[in-house]
Protein backbone atom coordinates (compact mmCIF):
# COMPACT_ATOMS: atom_id res chain seq x y z
CA UNK A 1 0.00 0.00 0.00
CA UNK A 2 2.76 2.46 0.72
CA UNK A 3 4.39 1.79 -2.49
CA UNK A 4 1.45 2.40 -4.15
CA UNK A 5 1.37 5.90 -2.53
CA UNK A 6 4.83 6.58 -3.10
CA UNK A 7 3.92 6.32 -7.05
CA UNK A 8 0.60 7.31 -7.00
CA UNK A 9 0.12 10.69 -8.42
CA UNK A 10 -2.95 11.47 -6.87
CA UNK A 11 -4.04 12.71 -3.03
CA UNK A 12 -7.50 11.67 -1.61
CA UNK A 13 -9.19 15.11 0.04
CA UNK A 14 -11.84 14.10 2.63
CA UNK A 15 -12.67 17.63 3.65
CA UNK A 16 -15.49 18.66 2.26
CA UNK A 17 -18.38 15.88 2.49
CA UNK A 18 -20.84 18.22 1.76
CA UNK A 19 -24.72 16.98 1.38
CA UNK A 20 -26.52 18.07 -1.66
CA UNK A 21 -28.45 20.45 0.13
CA UNK A 22 -25.02 22.40 0.76
CA UNK A 23 -23.70 21.85 -2.10
CA UNK A 24 -24.93 25.29 -4.20
CA UNK A 25 -24.65 27.51 -1.48
CA UNK A 26 -21.16 26.59 -0.89
CA UNK A 27 -20.74 26.89 -4.67
CA UNK A 28 -22.19 30.41 -4.67
CA UNK A 29 -20.67 31.51 -1.26
CA UNK A 30 -17.54 30.37 -3.19
CA UNK A 31 -18.03 31.81 -6.56
CA UNK A 32 -19.53 34.75 -4.98
CA UNK A 33 -16.26 35.14 -2.66
CA UNK A 34 -14.21 34.84 -5.43
CA UNK A 35 -15.57 37.75 -7.77
CA UNK A 36 -15.64 40.46 -5.25
CA UNK A 37 -11.95 39.26 -4.73
CA UNK A 38 -11.12 39.84 -8.68
CA UNK A 39 -12.92 42.72 -9.16
CA UNK A 40 -11.75 44.56 -5.75
CA UNK A 41 -7.91 43.68 -6.57
CA UNK A 42 -8.39 44.32 -10.34
CA UNK A 43 -9.72 47.66 -10.07
CA UNK A 44 -7.06 48.74 -7.74
CA UNK A 45 -4.44 47.47 -9.83
CA UNK A 46 -6.30 49.52 -12.79
CA UNK A 47 -6.88 52.63 -11.39
CA UNK A 48 -2.88 52.61 -9.89
CA UNK A 49 -1.66 51.25 -13.48
CA UNK A 50 -4.53 53.18 -15.60
CA UNK A 51 -3.68 57.31 -13.36
CA UNK A 52 -0.33 58.70 -14.10
CA UNK A 53 -1.04 61.01 -10.95
CA UNK A 54 -0.92 57.82 -9.03
CA UNK A 55 2.98 56.68 -10.15
CA UNK A 56 4.26 57.91 -6.83
CA UNK A 57 6.40 55.86 -5.07
CA UNK A 58 3.29 54.79 -2.02
CA UNK A 59 1.30 53.69 -5.29
CA UNK A 60 3.90 51.54 -6.97
CA UNK A 61 4.65 49.60 -3.60
CA UNK A 62 0.31 49.48 -3.05
CA UNK A 63 0.19 47.76 -6.08
CA UNK A 64 2.07 44.37 -5.34
CA UNK A 65 -0.26 44.03 -3.14
CA UNK A 66 -3.29 43.22 -4.85
CA UNK A 67 -1.16 41.40 -6.92
CA UNK A 68 -0.20 38.96 -4.04
CA UNK A 69 -4.14 38.95 -3.38
CA UNK A 70 -5.13 37.31 -6.68
CA UNK A 71 -2.37 34.90 -5.89
CA UNK A 72 -3.58 33.55 -3.35
CA UNK A 73 -7.10 33.46 -3.88
CA UNK A 74 -6.64 32.37 -7.62
CA UNK A 75 -4.46 29.18 -5.85
CA UNK A 76 -7.37 28.32 -3.43
CA UNK A 77 -10.66 29.29 -5.30
CA UNK A 78 -10.78 27.59 -8.18
CA UNK A 79 -9.81 23.80 -7.02
CA UNK A 80 -11.70 24.82 -4.68
CA UNK A 81 -15.08 25.24 -6.61
CA UNK A 82 -14.29 22.91 -8.51
CA UNK A 83 -14.07 20.18 -5.68
CA UNK A 84 -17.76 21.57 -4.42
CA UNK A 85 -19.45 20.50 -8.17
CA UNK A 86 -17.64 17.42 -8.58
CA UNK A 87 -17.09 16.25 -4.94
CA UNK A 88 -14.54 13.40 -5.96
CA UNK A 89 -12.24 13.97 -3.29
CA UNK A 90 -9.42 13.43 -5.40
CA UNK A 91 -6.46 16.14 -6.47
CA UNK A 92 -3.40 15.35 -8.39
CA UNK A 93 -0.28 15.80 -6.20
CA UNK A 94 1.35 18.20 -8.82
CA UNK A 95 -1.53 20.89 -8.49
CA UNK A 96 -1.24 20.18 -4.79
CA UNK A 97 2.52 21.23 -4.44
CA UNK A 98 1.48 24.17 -7.03
CA UNK A 99 -1.14 25.64 -4.83
CA UNK A 100 1.15 25.26 -2.02
CA UNK A 101 3.21 26.97 -3.51
CA UNK A 102 2.08 30.21 -4.39
CA UNK A 103 -0.30 30.35 -1.39
CA UNK A 104 2.77 30.60 0.52
CA UNK A 105 4.63 33.23 -2.31
CA UNK A 106 1.05 35.03 -1.37
CA UNK A 107 1.73 35.18 2.90
CA UNK A 108 5.25 36.02 2.56
CA UNK A 109 5.00 38.31 -0.44
CA UNK A 110 2.27 40.20 1.16
CA UNK A 111 3.97 40.80 4.46
CA UNK A 112 7.48 41.58 2.81
CA UNK A 113 5.47 43.90 0.65
CA UNK A 114 3.59 45.36 4.05
CA UNK A 115 6.89 46.28 5.48
CA UNK A 116 7.87 47.95 2.37
CA UNK A 117 4.94 50.49 2.70
CA UNK A 118 5.43 51.13 6.39
CA UNK A 119 9.40 52.18 5.17
CA UNK A 120 7.80 54.36 2.30
CA UNK A 121 5.45 56.08 5.14
CA UNK A 122 8.31 56.78 7.32
CA UNK A 123 10.06 58.53 5.08
CA UNK A 124 7.88 60.29 3.59
CA UNK A 125 6.17 61.80 7.24
CA UNK A 126 9.26 61.34 9.27
CA UNK A 127 11.98 62.94 6.26
CA UNK A 128 9.37 65.15 3.94
CA UNK A 129 12.30 67.16 2.79
CA UNK A 130 14.64 64.17 1.60
CA UNK A 131 11.48 61.57 0.79
CA UNK A 132 11.80 62.81 -3.52
CA UNK A 133 15.70 62.19 -3.17
CA UNK A 134 15.11 58.99 -1.12
CA UNK A 135 12.44 57.36 -2.96
CA UNK A 136 13.72 57.40 -6.33
CA UNK A 137 12.33 55.41 -9.02
CA UNK A 138 15.76 53.16 -9.23
CA UNK A 139 15.14 52.81 -4.99
CA UNK A 140 11.28 52.11 -5.70
CA UNK A 141 12.49 49.37 -8.11
CA UNK A 142 15.16 47.75 -6.17
CA UNK A 143 12.49 47.72 -2.79
CA UNK A 144 9.82 45.87 -5.00
CA UNK A 145 12.82 43.36 -6.77
CA UNK A 146 14.01 42.80 -3.00
CA UNK A 147 10.66 42.00 -2.03
CA UNK A 148 9.55 39.57 -4.85
CA UNK A 149 12.97 37.94 -4.82
CA UNK A 150 13.33 37.47 -1.31
CA UNK A 151 9.66 35.43 -1.54
CA UNK A 152 10.49 33.06 -5.14
CA UNK A 153 13.88 32.42 -3.41
CA UNK A 154 12.55 31.48 0.54
CA UNK A 155 10.04 29.34 -0.48
CA UNK A 156 11.64 27.77 -3.25
CA UNK A 157 14.09 26.61 -0.80
CA UNK A 158 11.15 25.44 1.40
CA UNK A 159 9.44 23.41 -1.44
CA UNK A 160 12.85 21.97 -2.24
CA UNK A 161 13.87 20.44 1.16
CA UNK A 162 9.79 19.16 0.61
CA UNK A 163 9.50 17.49 -2.78
CA UNK A 164 13.44 15.71 -1.97
CA UNK A 165 11.36 13.46 0.46
CA UNK A 166 9.32 10.39 -0.16
CA UNK A 167 5.68 10.60 0.13
CA UNK A 168 3.74 7.16 1.77
CA UNK A 169 0.77 8.54 2.60
CA UNK A 170 -2.01 10.10 0.31
CA UNK A 171 -4.62 11.56 2.67
CA UNK A 172 -5.23 15.26 2.93
CA UNK A 173 -6.97 16.43 5.83
CA UNK A 174 -6.32 19.75 5.17
CA UNK A 175 -9.12 21.91 3.00
CA UNK A 176 -6.14 23.51 0.81
CA UNK A 177 -2.71 22.13 0.41
CA UNK A 178 -0.01 24.33 1.90
CA UNK A 179 3.52 22.69 3.60
CA UNK A 180 2.70 21.50 6.83
CA UNK A 181 0.08 19.37 5.12
CA UNK A 182 2.13 18.30 2.58
CA UNK A 183 4.94 17.19 5.45
CA UNK A 184 2.27 14.81 6.89
CA UNK A 185 2.23 12.74 3.42
CA UNK A 186 6.11 12.51 4.40
CA UNK A 187 6.87 9.01 5.60
CA UNK A 188 10.83 10.20 6.13
CA UNK A 189 12.61 12.38 9.00
CA UNK A 190 11.57 15.99 8.65
CA UNK A 191 13.20 17.70 11.02
CA UNK A 192 15.21 20.07 8.49
CA UNK A 193 12.12 20.57 6.59
CA UNK A 194 10.33 21.78 10.23
CA UNK A 195 13.68 23.78 11.22
CA UNK A 196 13.99 25.74 8.03
CA UNK A 197 9.61 26.55 7.96
CA UNK A 198 10.21 28.06 11.80
CA UNK A 199 12.88 29.83 10.49
CA UNK A 200 11.03 31.65 7.73
CA UNK A 201 8.22 32.34 9.72
CA UNK A 202 10.63 33.65 12.67
CA UNK A 203 12.50 35.80 10.11
CA UNK A 204 9.68 37.16 8.13
CA UNK A 205 7.67 37.76 11.36
CA UNK A 206 10.91 39.33 12.87
CA UNK A 207 12.06 41.64 9.77
CA UNK A 208 8.50 42.40 9.11
CA UNK A 209 7.19 43.33 12.91
CA UNK A 210 10.36 45.24 13.78
CA UNK A 211 10.14 47.55 10.96
CA UNK A 212 6.85 47.92 11.02
CA UNK A 213 7.03 48.88 15.23
CA UNK A 214 9.97 51.33 14.49
CA UNK A 215 8.81 52.43 11.36
CA UNK A 216 5.22 53.49 13.08
CA UNK A 217 6.63 54.17 16.39
CA UNK A 218 9.08 57.55 14.75
CA UNK A 219 5.44 58.25 12.92
CA UNK A 220 3.41 58.84 15.58
CA UNK A 221 6.30 60.51 17.59
CA UNK A 222 6.99 63.02 14.63
CA UNK A 223 2.83 63.49 13.82
CA UNK A 224 2.56 64.62 17.56
CA UNK A 225 5.33 66.88 17.55
CA UNK A 226 3.76 68.41 14.34
CA UNK A 227 2.37 71.77 14.65
CA UNK A 228 0.16 71.39 11.58
CA UNK A 229 -3.07 69.32 12.50
CA UNK A 230 -3.84 68.47 8.83
CA UNK A 231 -0.29 66.75 8.17
CA UNK A 232 -1.00 65.06 11.64
CA UNK A 233 -4.60 64.10 10.55
CA UNK A 234 -3.63 62.94 7.28
CA UNK A 235 -0.48 60.98 8.43
CA UNK A 236 -2.41 59.32 11.49
CA UNK A 237 -4.83 58.07 8.43
CA UNK A 238 -2.56 56.67 6.44
CA UNK A 239 -0.85 54.81 8.89
CA UNK A 240 -4.14 53.60 10.67
CA UNK A 241 -5.22 52.10 7.14
CA UNK A 242 -1.69 50.19 6.82
CA UNK A 243 -2.21 49.14 10.54
CA UNK A 244 -5.57 47.40 10.17
CA UNK A 245 -4.12 45.58 7.09
CA UNK A 246 -0.87 44.32 8.57
CA UNK A 247 -2.99 43.18 11.62
CA UNK A 248 -5.64 41.37 10.10
CA UNK A 249 -3.19 39.73 8.25
CA UNK A 250 -0.67 39.02 11.03
CA UNK A 251 -3.54 37.69 13.30
CA UNK A 252 -5.26 35.47 11.55
CA UNK A 253 -1.79 33.99 9.87
CA UNK A 254 -0.64 33.82 13.72
CA UNK A 255 -3.31 31.91 14.36
CA UNK A 256 -3.05 29.51 11.66
CA UNK A 257 0.82 28.43 12.56
CA UNK A 258 -0.21 27.89 15.83
CA UNK A 259 -3.43 25.39 14.95
CA UNK A 260 -1.11 23.78 12.92
CA UNK A 261 1.43 23.38 15.90
CA UNK A 262 -1.60 22.12 19.02
CA UNK A 263 -2.56 18.79 18.43
CA UNK A 264 -5.72 19.22 20.93
CA UNK A 265 -7.34 22.09 18.28
CA UNK A 266 -10.58 21.34 16.33
CA UNK A 267 -9.78 20.08 12.44
CA UNK A 268 -13.13 22.78 11.84
CA UNK A 269 -11.21 25.46 13.48
CA UNK A 270 -7.93 25.23 12.04
CA UNK A 271 -9.82 24.98 8.43
CA UNK A 272 -11.78 28.30 9.49
CA UNK A 273 -8.55 30.17 9.91
CA UNK A 274 -6.80 28.70 7.14
CA UNK A 275 -9.53 29.59 4.74
CA UNK A 276 -9.75 32.98 6.68
CA UNK A 277 -6.31 34.18 5.98
CA UNK A 278 -7.16 33.25 2.28
CA UNK A 279 -10.40 35.01 2.04
CA UNK A 280 -10.69 38.04 4.53
CA UNK A 281 -7.06 40.31 3.56
CA UNK A 282 -8.05 39.75 -0.02
CA UNK A 283 -11.72 41.20 0.13
CA UNK A 284 -10.62 43.64 2.23
CA UNK A 285 -7.21 44.70 1.36
CA UNK A 286 -8.45 46.72 -1.69
CA UNK A 287 -12.07 48.09 -0.23
CA UNK A 288 -9.77 49.59 3.10
CA UNK A 289 -7.18 51.43 0.83
CA UNK A 290 -10.07 52.40 -1.57
CA UNK A 291 -12.30 54.01 0.75
CA UNK A 292 -9.63 55.48 3.45
CA UNK A 293 -6.78 56.78 0.93
CA UNK A 294 -8.61 59.80 -0.90
CA UNK A 295 -6.64 59.78 -4.21
CA UNK A 296 -7.18 56.18 -4.86
CA UNK A 297 -10.80 56.55 -4.15
CA UNK A 298 -11.60 59.87 -6.08
CA UNK A 299 -9.89 58.02 -8.75
CA UNK A 300 -12.07 54.71 -8.85
CA UNK A 301 -15.54 57.13 -8.98
CA UNK A 302 -14.08 58.73 -11.75
CA UNK A 303 -13.66 55.55 -13.42
CA UNK A 304 -17.05 54.40 -12.58
CA UNK A 305 -19.18 57.28 -13.41
CA UNK A 306 -17.11 57.50 -16.86
CA UNK A 307 -18.16 53.87 -17.46
CA UNK A 308 -21.71 54.43 -16.47
CA UNK A 309 -22.21 57.64 -18.32
CA UNK A 310 -20.37 56.23 -21.68
CA UNK A 311 -22.42 53.11 -21.46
Amino acid sequence: MNNQYNTSSFLQINVFNLSSESVLPAFLFATLSYMIILFCNLTLILTIVLNKSLHQPMYLILLNLPMYDLIGSSALFPQLIKEILKNSGIMQYSACVAQAFFIHIYAAGTVFNLSAMAYDRYIAICYPLQYSTVMTNAHIMRIITIVWMSCLVLIAVLFFLLLRLPRCRSEMTHVYCDNPSLLTLVCADTTINNIYGLLIVALSQLVANGIVFYTYLWILITCFRSKRSDTKAKALQTCATHLIVFLLLECLGLFTIISYRLNNVSPHFRRFMGLSTLIFPPTLNPIIYGLKTKEIREKVLNFLKNRMFSS
